[in-house]
């Protein structure tokens, strides 16, 4: 018989400290990118009417397990989000404001790439109710973009952004860094270029290889050739800490940096440990029934996704209760992402009984620290963080 911490335990309502928020995902792209291993599929023909009677039977399942909770985000992730008509993301919009109150600051994203986007398809997006773009713009020369697999040249990235901030109040951008043959001095040049193009938001992500994409079959075959060493990666990361924080952009998370005010409302729902409902083929998600924390998951395939929410009344795939070990470890992952870190007294809360917690030694070494009632990684333990949690947890 398994021990009392690990069967499912019924919390007080904790996700409320985090909010709540739905992810809405579209699986479609252009073309795949060799170093991309999120769920995404190339396709000539897609029945936008299908797949809108889908997503919105789906938000109404959603919306009858959560009535009466207030949203905090929407975001439209994928694939390219800026693929979909206007019109369907004006028919989700439409049918998720009748279904849940929304907060005063609600945030609605649509993630978009620059060679989908066109000023009239965009003013459709924002007469919908998008009010935030997240572009994909990953490099600012054409020899990059063409390593990466983008489509996109850097002349048409930047008239794509130059068309959303003409739309938009908020718009972000992602850049790709430690790229092959990058050097220090060029990613210098090249992210101080893109500071002063920001609206408000950055997310700047070190390259990494995944298992099951393109980059990853090269690399294992030993021709993806000129990646950086651990020391030009630490280099690189902390000009970029330098740079962004002196233009007043701070890292408020590991790879996310903002003006004040600005940063992600959404993103920070997963990152303190809220609860978000995922909706689409691939989209997961975190929700809290009944006093009970559940993880749930959906099938990757669009056809799969598509059919199952068509004949089952539900594109729901799985949901897990999850035990306390997995909320606590959940929450310390998410939490110390951010430059804050996690509250002392909610940890303490979704400790497991148990579980005997020691981060002396990494106070003392430099790499946590404490301040306000609550516990966060400093300038030393950021760039180490999966090791700091390792400690942390024992694993």
């Amino acid at each position: 018989m398994p021990s009392a911490s690990l069967l499912p335990v019924a919390l007080p309502e904790d996700w409320e400290n985090g909010g709540f928020a739905l992810y809405i995902h579209w699986p479609f792209c252009q073309a795949k990118c060799p170093y991309c291993d999120f769920n995404s599929h190339v396709t000539a023909n897609i029945d936008q009417a299908r797949w809108q009677r889908a997503y919105l039977a789906e938000i109404d399942r959603v919306a009858g397990l959560t009535p009466g909770r207030v949203l905090r985000s929407v975001f439209f992730g994928g694939g390219t989000p800026s693929l979909m008509h206007p019109d369907l993301v004006a028919a989700i919009i439409e049918r998720i404001r009748r279904s849940w109150p929304t907060s005063n600051s609600f945030e609605v994203t649509l993630e978009a790439n620059p060679t989908s986007v066109e000023a009239g398809r965009f003013a459709g997006y924002r007469d919908a109710g998008v009010n935030r773009i997240s572009m994909g713009i990953q490099a600012l020369n054409d020899h990059d973009l063409k390593a990466l697999g983008r489509l996109h040249s850097a002349a048409e990235a930047l008239k794509a952004f130059e068309t959303a901030r003409s739309l938009f109040d908020r718009v972000s951008f992602d850049l790709i860094y430690a790229r092959q043959d990058q050097s220090l001095s060029a990613w210098r040049e090249e992210l101080t270029r893109a500071l002063s193009l920001a609206v408000d938001h950055l997310s700047l992500y070190q390259l990494t290889i995944e298992d099951g994409t393109a980059f990853g079959a090269r690399a294992a075959a030993g021709k993806l050739r000129g990646l950086p060493d651990e020391d030009l990666a630490a280099d690189l990361y902390e000009a970029t800490q330098e740079l962004c924080e002196n233009a007043g952009f701070p890292a408020y998370e590991v790879s996310n940096h903002a003006k004040t005010g600005a940063q992600s409302l959404h993103n920070r729902v997963y990152w303190e440990y809220g609860d978000y409902a995922g909706i689409g083929p691939g989209a997961h998600g975190r929700l809290t029934l009944g006093g009970i924390r559940y993880a749930t998951d959906t099938p990757r395939l669009p056809r799969a996704w598509l059919e199952r929410a068509e004949t089952q009344g539900s594109g729901e795939l799985s949901s897990e209760a999850l035990t306390s070990e997995d909320q606590f470890s959940e929450f310390l992952l998410m939490g110390l992402r951010l430059r804050e870190g996690v509250d002392l007294a909610r940890l303490d809360s979704l400790k497991p009984v148990e579980f005997e917690m020691n981060y002396n030694g990494l106070i003392e070494s430099g790499h946590l620290e404490i301040e306000a009632g609550r516990l966060r990684t400093s300038a030393l333990g950021r760039p180490v963080l999966n090791a700091v949690l390792r400690e942390i947890l024992g694993a």
